[in-house]
């Protein structure tokens, strides 16, 4: 996401620029009583709940309207700005301009508990009227249910032990009540109580298939089951644990937090896609988003400090850490322990100034677009990630190397003469963030795949802005600005722009399945058989 579509003060900007859904100013402190840590005295103006309206409504006064006052909503326990000074990270806020009026604040990646709300003034912490206490109820209880029908796991091989978890795939109560059994399926695979698939496949095994029923004991004693079909794809013993790969990037959009049940339809979108790792973007506050779908799939996951993470159906072996000075981060995977890795590299590039903008919105010459790509943070973020990826494209024939991620910014393969019209009358664009990734020796993957930009386009920005305020306005330049980059021991099988559903243009979005303002990218690849040293199997033990 280049930046949601209220227009922010610069500072407030800049925090968007990191994925954080953030007011100006934020840092970390303990919370007291407003009663015990302010001098009390009378406020001009109120906040309230508004009762019979969504969670948090408020209506709010005061006599000091101003376009950048602002309610906040902080934990209860600890965060709120009690001394009239910059504390934590809101958790939700919005603009309060009138002298009344009422504003919602979202629930949306909220816990139930207690959390109180401030109305403060012109961007800053003075209050304008005192907190108030609000509660978050705890939900009813969903009805079991798994969240697919039928779902494949990670790879088993014949001879090695294998293990998966799927108590998360359930969506209902989530007590501890929920016991899982198996009803059928090939004979090596168990099934714990607790959700565990584990089992040693024979050398005669192949793909295994096998019917998992979840079951919740209710107080009237009667049992609800529900059931899911799942494959565990099973490798000839000594061969790669993997030969097919399949990589997403994802732009969450705020964690996906704008959307109701976005974790829900999250998790039923990555087990629907089989995909084995996953490049996420917009993971908020160091990686909240990306540990709580690790837990539902059951994968594993590396988080960054700032906007970007990585789930993996693998172990993650090594962290290289945050590109300073590139709003990105890189990782190793072990798809097969020490003999098979892919180092994996996640970017969330600058989003403002935005090139199509400049031409197509203000007229602006290729010069001079090319310049405020530098200004944006594009131009010296990829330079950074590409130079601290450097060792590793080098010795890429060893160990292949992915970087991928929302570039906020078109490629020059999309930007030809065939698509001037289409591109507002410019063509043949050396966009910096694509140029260079192509100079490193990178392959665009989509365009390896697709590489005609007039029948393929694979435009990932934006399903939800069709127009430039979502479903009004002028027309939204509408590019591929997410991308999948490989180079090493990879082909690539097919790649693909995704959506799920028919998404509604913001502002009417908040019911759509697809929980992001970016389309994801998918890439299949096939490993090359160099890229893996040979393995011995237990063939010999059998």
């Amino acid at each position: 996401m280049r930046v949601f579509r209220t227009i922010l003060p610069a500072v407030s900007a800049v925090l968007l620029a990191f994925g954080a859904d953030a007011h100006p100013g934020q840092a970390v402190r303990s919370f007291g009583s407003p009663s015990e840590t302010i001098e009390q005295r009378q406020l001009g103006g109120s906040l309230a709940l508004v009762e019979g309206e969504e969670l948090f409504t408020f209506a709010y006064s005061t006599p000091e309207p101003y376009g950048t006052n602002w309610i906040g909503l902080y934990r209860a326990s600890g965060g709120g700005p009690v001394n009239e000074e910059y504390t934590a990270p809101s958790l939700a806020w919005s603009y309060a301009p009138e002298t009344q009026g009422t504003v919602r604040l979202s629930t949306g990646g909220l816990e139930p508990g207690d959390y109180v709300a401030f109305f403060l003034a012109r961007d800053v912490y003075k209050w304008l009227a005192e907190p108030l206490n609000v509660t978050l109820p705890k939900p009813p209880p969903k009805p079991l249910a798994f969240r697919v029908s039928e779902a494949t796991l990670h790879n088993a091989r014949q001879g090695d032990p294998f293990e998966a978890h799927i108590a998360g795939f359930v969506s209902g109560p989530d007590d501890g009540s929920v016991t899982f059994s198996k009803v059928d399926g090939a004979d090596w695979v168990e099934v714990s109580h607790d959700g565990v698939i584990t089992g040693t496949p024979d050398l005669q095994d192949a793909d295994a298939t096998v019917t998992v029923v979840a079951s919740v004991q209710s107080t009237s004693s009667n049992e609800t089951t529900a059931s899911i079909r799942l494959t565990i794809p099973v490798r000839p013993a000594g061969a790669p644990l993997v030969e097919t790969l399949r990589v997403l990037s994802f732009n969450m959009r705020m964690g996906g937090t704008r959307v109701n049940g976005y974790h829900e339809k999250q998790t039923r979108f990555l087990l629907e896609s089989n995909v084995d790792i996953v490049g996420l973007q917009e993971d908020q506050n160091g990686g909240r988003h990306a540990e709580r779908l690790a837990k539902a799939l059951g994968w594993h996951r590396w988080s960054s400090p700032g906007s970007v993470g990585v789930l993996s159906r693998y172990p993650v072996a090594e962290a290289y850490g945050q590109v300073v000075g590139g709003n990105s981060a890189g990782v190793r995977i072990a798809l097969d322990g020490p003999s098979q890795q892919v180092n994996v590299w996640v970017v969330h590039l600058g989003y403002t100034p935005y090139g199509p903008y400049d031409f197509c919105f203000d007229g602006m010459d290729v010069d001079t677009v090319l310049g405020r790509e530098a200004v944006s943070g594009r131009t010296p973020q990829i330079t950074n990630t590409l130079a601290a990826m450097q060792s590793q494209l080098d010795a890429a024939h060893k160990v292949p190397v992915l970087l991928l991620g929302d570039f906020n910014a078109p490629s020059h393969l999309d930007w030809t003469e065939a698509l001037r019209e289409k591109n507002c009358g410019f063509a043949d664009v050396p966009w910096p963030t694509s140029v260079k990734p192509a100079e490193a020796g990178l392959v665009d993957s989509f365009r390896a795949a697709n590489p005609d930009p007039v029948a393929v386009p694979g435009i990932s920005w934006s399903p939800l802005f069709p127009f430039h305020d979502g479903a009004t306005g002028r027309p939204e330049p509408q590019d591929r600005i997410d991308f999948i980059y490989h180079k090493g021991s990879l082909t690539v099988v097919n790649s693909k722009d995704v959506v799920v559903g028919e998404p509604r243009p913001y502002p009417y979005h908040r019911d759509n399945e697809w929980t992001s303002d970016h389309a994801a990218m998918l890439t299949s690849y096939k490993i090359l058989p160099r890229l893996c040293v040979p393995r011995p199997g237990r063939a010999s033990e059998l």
